[in-house]
C-alpha cells in the first residue's frame, strides 16, 4: 500500500532533526525516535519559539522602552497561540539582562499596546505587512517570504532543510533596537538598504 506524503513532510522531519541539539540546549530536546510525523509542525514551532527566546539576549533596546528597572520584557505573538505557550514555557522563570519575561498570545486588535518583540505567525504577506505597521513593537519576527520587505527585524526562513533566519538591518535602525554582532553572524542573510 502507498501512503501519500505531502511534498514537505520529509524536508520539515530533516530540519527538525537538525534542530534538536538546539532544543536540547533549551532543555526542550526529545529522544529522536519520539518524533513522530505528526508532531513535525509543533516542532517546527518549538524551535521558533527557542530563538525568539534566545534574540532576546541579543538585542539591546533603547532606554525610554523600559518604565523602570522592574519593567519586563514583553513578547506578543500573533496567530499562533501554540507557540506563544511554548515561549512561555521556555521563558519561565528565566531572566534576560535582569528583566523577567512575560509572553501575551495577541489578536489583531491587541497590537497598539507596547511590545518589545512582536512575533507574526503566517505565510500571508500582505497580513503581515498590514500587522507590522498597527503594530507597537520594536524587535518584530515574521515568517513569510516577504516578511523584511515588509518592515520585519527578523524573517525566519527555511535553508538546507533548518529553521534559518534573515535580518534586516534598516527596520532594526528604524526600531532603535542595536543587533549584536554574534547574531548577525549566525543569521542565514544580513540585509542592509534596498532589497
Amino acid at each position: 500500500m502507498t501512503i501519500n506524503q505531502p511534498a514537505c513532510l520529509p524536508r520539515r522531519r530533516a530540519c527538525l532533526a537538525l534542530m534538536l541539539p538546539l532544543l536540547a540546549s533549551l532543555g526542550l530536546g526529545q529522544p529522536a525516535h519520539a518524533i513522530v510525523v505528526d508532531a513535525a509542525p509543533v516542532l517546527e514551532r518549538r524551535v521558533k519559539a527557542a530563538f525568539l527566546y534566545k534574540f532576546l539576549g541579543y538585542a539591546d533596546f533603547p532606554a525610554g522602552s523600559f518604565a523602570d528597572a522592574t519593567t519586563p520584557v514583553s513578547i506578543g505573538v500573533v496567530g499562533a497561540d501554540d507557540m506563544a505557550a511554548e515561549l512561555t514555557r521556555i521563558a519561565a522563570g528565566r531572566l534576560v539582562a535582569g528583566r523577567m519575561i512575560t509572553v501575551r498570545a495577541l489578536r489583531e486588535q491587541d497590537l497598539a499596546q507596547p511590545l518589545h518583540v512582536l512575533f507574526v505567525a503566517g505565510e500571508d504577506n500582505a497580513r503581515a505587512a498590514r500587522l507590522l505597521r498597527a503594530a507597537n513593537a520594536q524587535l518584530t519576527v515574521t515568517e513569510c517570504d516577504g516578511g523584511l520587505r515588509s518592515g520585519s527585524v527578523i524573517n525566519f526562513t527555511i535553508v538546507d532543510d533548518r529553521v534559518r533566519f534573515d535580518v534586516s538591518l534598516d527596520a532594526a535602525e528604524k526600531k532603535n533596537v542595536k543587533l549584536s554582532s554574534r547574531l548577525l553572524t549566525v543569521a542565514n542573510r544580513v540585509q542592509k538598504g534596498a532589497t
